[in-house]
């Protein structure tokens, strides 16, 4: 029966790529085109937040990386969280893809609201790929949101991390994107105080920062007095009041 259901379900909204969104014929994760640019996406090493010894992301956050980091979090495709761990796994340099898999905590209100965390899934599904242990021992204190707050705010004021249960001596931080580091930078903080190691950062991307363009100002308008100047700024004639009686003027009837 249950099977039945998922058949006539997939008809009447066809199994779409974790990406573009394009329909796929298949049971795949993504479409053809979508993966080839994920593979193809070059891994960013460092630099690494403080306390982190090297940090690594799969691709900048661009292209079908964000779309694929978007659709885990916002897009509740859950699912899609093993292929960003194969993605983080490709670009670990070797020999470094040891240690214990640990999520960056979600904040408390955001994990219930979802229902579920991504740093969490990409790090479950990372540990199982990996044959590495997995241990959700941070917890994060409920703060501001760090999605759409500016760099300067995130960095004076990262989120409150602490440990909830034993640290390993040497931890895989697995998130889903990277921003500042200002939560990787807390997360390594509060498990080197509490005997870590090593920490090595890794992430499915990567923002990369450019500056803001300063907005456009428009010049001052230049001012013009009429009994100086013959012409205004657009060529029009400047006019003076009239001050001759209504009558004579021979409008406003």
């Amino acid at each position: 029966m249950l099977s039945a259901l998922r058949r006539a379900a997939s008809i009447a909204a066809p199994p779409a790529c974790g990406c573009c969104e394009l329909p796929l014929p298949g049971g795949e994760a993504v479409c053809s085109s979508c993966e080839v640019e994920l593979r193809a996406g070059r891994p960013r090493l460092g630099p690494a937040p403080p306390g982190v010894d090297l940090a690594v992301a799969a691709a900048d956050y661009e292209g079908a990386a964000r779309k694929l980091a978007h659709a885990i979090k916002f897009r509740r495709r859950t699912g899609l969280a093993a292929l960003a761990a194969e993605l983080i796994a490709r670009a670990c340099p070797a020999g470094e893809l040891r240690g214990t898999a640990v999520p960056v905590p979600a904040e408390p209100w955001r994990r219930r609201w979802r229902g579920f965390d991504p740093a969490e899934e990409i790090a479950l599904a990372l540990a199982g790929l990996a044959e590495l242990p997995y241990r959700a021992c941070l917890r994060r204190a409920r703060g501001p949101r760090q999605v759409g707050r500016r760099r300067s705010q995130r960095l004076a004021d990262p989120p409150r991390v602490s440990v909830a249960a034993g640290v390993p001596p040497r931890v895989l931080l697995v998130d889903d994107v990277r921003t500042t580091g200002a939560t990787l930078a807390a997360s390594a903080a509060a498990l080197r105080g509490q005997g870590c190691l090593e920490v090595v950062a890794l992430t499915l991307a990567r923002s990369s920062h450019r500056p803001r363009t300063p907005p456009l100002v428009a010049p001052a308008r230049r001012t013009y007095d009429s009994a100086t100047h013959a012409g205004s700024p657009t060529g029009k004639e400047n006019h003076r009041e009239d001050r001759r009686p209504r009558q004579e003027r021979g409008g406003d009837r």
